[in-house]
């Protein structure tokens, strides 16, 4: 099972086990981590999943599509390169060592 890393805003870290189909936003909400809302519960509808990918995964992981691209829009303090709703991000075994930062609002 891939582990994930989510870094909450205060700096406190979580190291989760997240099962292969689940969504990165699943993985983390699921687990209590700090600032992943996830009001609309994964359905790309809200920017409230919104987390920092780290500098050394952004190529490694799919693309935004448009519908990802509008909804970021809504999100507060965008990174053009880092930027993501982790609820777009569906886990793979290739996601093993990812690290996602929360930001420290989600909108």
């Amino acid at each position: 099972m891939p582990m994930i890393t989510y870094i909450e805003a205060s700096g406190k870290t979580h190291e989760i086990d997240v099962p292969v189909g689940h969504t990165v936003m699943e993985g983390g909400r699921n687990a209590g981590v700090e600032g992943i809302v996830a009001e609309c519960g994964g359905s790309c509808s809200c920017s409230t999943c919104h987390v920092y990918v780290a500098p050394e995964w952004v190529a490694q992981l799919p693309s935004r599509d448009e519908m990802e691209e509008d909804m970021l829009d809504f999100a507060i303090e965008v990174d053009a390169e880092r930027s993501r709703l982790s609820c777009q991000l569906r886990v793979t075994e290739a996601f093993d060592g990812l690290v996602v930062t929360v930001p420290s609002e989600q909108a």
